[in-house]
């Protein structure tokens, strides 16, 4: 008998609709499910487009078909069954395992909904991820980076990478993790903030995309230890509000990217894309406050006041963002520029922001100082030493143009696209309080 010729090109299941019938092609991929009836077996394989399945006549023998997960290469003859996945199948197959027999997975990949708790999907993330539904989760997280950075590239942002060890505090000493550095004391960077910040002086338009590290001890299905922040930051700006404009056209541009490149994740995942109007809705901390009926000293936001005015944006502007401006600056990091827009009882006040989604914050932001006795100033006032900073405020010695940044927490942004009730469900190996592994 001759030999069934191997072509030297791996076909993609979702490509296959592209090959005629009746040519033989190679898949490779994973054995999603393996079915055997009284004639023949069907072992549907799983590759990173989709699925295909091969028919095995039985009269050979079943025995040496691999477990499911196993990794395969499956040669065969292409045709076409509308009742099979993708409307075709490979018959006369020569299957090859590319590994070891796999063992019985933890959870069930082919089913089409996960059914197992948080806690085991967590514990078995490495298999967990094969799923479908969960790939989508980080597929729209994937597809979301991807606008992100090419929004930014074309405004003349420059893409940065700044350290993520550091000898001292970005906002304050609170909720740092300490590392041994070579006998010294380090920590892990809780932001890139004042790296972005310096080079603004360089490249005058910024951004960044990497791991944060806050030790704050939440236990919260809104917190993580360790997150995965987008960060931006821009110079010559007139006040808050430019930054709050860039912010707003990198989110529309998010959500522009999602119909278009992750249309069939959205629809399995059955996501609502967010309602963002050509005016997304400002208001003041303080009118905020009052609109809420809560006490006007209240410094902050509690998460119920945030749904509640999530309620309001969506009630009274057709709005899923909301920005709130003029928080406390007592409330805010010590290089928060004070507030510079008309006069509001109460204060001081400062040109900063946040955005909630849906009724979560989503987006810290605003202006920033930008000369060198201000900073000593305000260092001063809040009982900071501004030797502990000096590397800091150098650049500001050198010059540094009015500027401000935001920062989103990427994995806060696809908890709330796709109505997650723990953001851990959207993070690949999510650390927090309790999980350190896998």
């Amino acid at each position: 008998m001759t030999p069934v010729p191997v072509p030297a090109v791996r076909t993609l299941a979702a490509d296959l609709a592209q090959v005629p019938p009746g040519e033989v092609v190679t898949v490779r991929g994973h054995v999603h499910r393996r079915r055997e009836l009284s004639a023949v077996a069907f072992l549907v394989v799983r590759d990173r487009s989709g699925l295909v399945q091969a028919v095995v006549d039985r009269a050979g023998g079943t025995a040496a078909l691999p477990p499911e997960e196993t990794p395969v290469e499956v040669t065969g003859t292409l045709s076409t069954n509308p009742k099979a996945p993708g409307g075709h199948e490979i018959t006369a197959p020569r299957i090859t395992p590319l590994g070891d027999p796999a063992a019985t997975p933890p959870v069930e990949i082919w089913r089409p909904a996960l059914t197992a708790s948080l806690p085991t999907l967590l514990d078995h993330a490495d298999v967990a991820w094969r799923h479908r539904t969960q790939q989508a989760r980080w597929r729209l997280a994937a597809q979301s980076l991807r606008a992100f950075r090419e929004t930014l590239d074309a405004q003349g942002f420059t893409e940065i990478l700044t350290p993520k060890l550091v000898g001292g505090a970005t906002e304050s000493g609170a909720g740092l993790f300490a590392v041994d550095y070579f006998g010294r004391e380090a920590f892990l960077a809780q932001s890139p903030q004042l790296y972005k910040q310096q080079l603004v002086g360089a490249f005058e338009r910024v951004y960044e995309i990497g791991p944060v590290f806050r030790a704050e001890p939440h236990d919260t299905v809104r917190h993580l230890a360790q997150y995965s922040s987008m960060d931006v930051e821009l110079g010559f700006v007139r006040d808050h509000r430019d930054v709050l404009d860039v912010l707003v056209g990198v989110l529309r541009a998010m959500v522009q990217g999602l119909a278009q490149r992750a249309a069939a994740e959205l629809d399995l995942l059955d996501v609502e894309l967010p309602r963002i109007p050509q005016e997304v809705p400002v208001i003041r901390f303080a009118d905020a406050l009052a609109l809420l009926g809560a006490d006007p000293a209240e410094e902050d936001l509690s998460p119920e006041h945030e749904r509640e005015l999530g309620r309001w944006a969506r009630a009274e502007h057709d709005s899923d963002l909301l920005a709130v401006e003029g928080y406390p600056l007592a409330k805010r990091p010590f290089y928060t520029h004070p507030w510079t827009g008309p006069q509001i009882p109460g204060g001081p006040w400062s040109n900063s922001f946040d955005l909630l989604f849906r009724g979560v914050e989503l987006v810290t932001g605003g202006q920033r100082l930008h000369r060198h006795r201000d900073y000593l100033s305000a260092l001063a006032e809040r009982g900071m030493s501004a030797a502990a900073h000096a590397d800091y405020l150098r650049a500001f010695e050198h010059g540094m143009p009015p500027h401000g940044g935001f920062a989103i927490g990427l994995e806060r942004w696809v908890s709330r696209l796709i109505g997650a009730a723990n953001v851990r469900e959207v993070a690949l190996f999510p650390r927090d309080l309790h999980r350190l592994a896998p």
